[in-house]
């Protein structure tokens, strides 16, 4: 049976708070007891996700599969990695613009979903230019069929369900890390609340 915004809703609600009333406190808040016990169980499975990253490496030899997790955020993440392109050849420039797409699949540690989104990186030289840009589904051509992988082994390895943009742009009540109500969305609580934040 298909989630729904609700049904997550109730689920995050487990995790994060709508105050800052522990903020000062040296206790944790229940809720983030609650995200520390999920974690705790969900670090006996790394070797599964870890798994999953080797079939990756398996199905994508040619491309780098990083692995991204962080007990900060509440999901599993990996990464797939393009080869950097170039997107200029201008005599005039002193150092050549070129482009690096990445992949990353999120398996949600809080709830049975996960995601798969996309990161372009503009590069002068060595250097990462300007912000990153954060695609969502529809994805940009270019990672489509890296996507379809990366989602096709996350479902077949765990059975967990897409989440859908509409329900993840799902606006809540509630504070994960930094991101506070209007701009706090289900994806924030389930995901990441900085999916450009990636290691590279």
């Amino acid at each position: 049976m298909p989630v729904s915004a609700e049904d997550l809703l109730s689920m995050v609600q487990q995790y994060w708070r709508s105050d800052h009333e522990f903020d000062d406190k040296p206790e944790n808040s229940p809720e983030t007891e609650r995200f520390h016990d999920a974690w705790e169980q969900a670090l006996k499975k790394l070797d599964e996700w870890r798994a999953l990253m080797g079939e990756l490496r398996v199905e994508l030899p040619h491309l780098n599969i990083g692995h991204a997790t962080a007990t900060c955020d509440p999901c599993f993440k990996c990464m797939v990695y393009t080869n950097q392109q170039p997107v200029s050849s201008d005599p005039q420039e002193d150092e050549p613009r070129s482009r690096l797409w990445t992949v990353v699949g999120c398996l949600s540690v809080l709830a049975p979903v996960y995601t798969v989104y996309g990161v372009q990186y503009d590069y002068k030289g060595r250097e990462v230019r300007g912000a990153a840009r954060v695609f969502f589904e529809p994805l940009p051509a270019q990672m489509q069929a890296l996507a379809q992988v990366v989602a096709r082994k996350i479902e077949a390895r765990y059975g967990a369900e897409a989440l859908p943009r509409k329900i993840a742009e799902t606006r809540i009540p509630l504070i994960v890390h930094r991101k506070e109500p209007p701009e706090t969305t289900l994806f924030h609580a389930l995901f990441t609340p900085e999916p450009e934040n990636l290691p590279l």
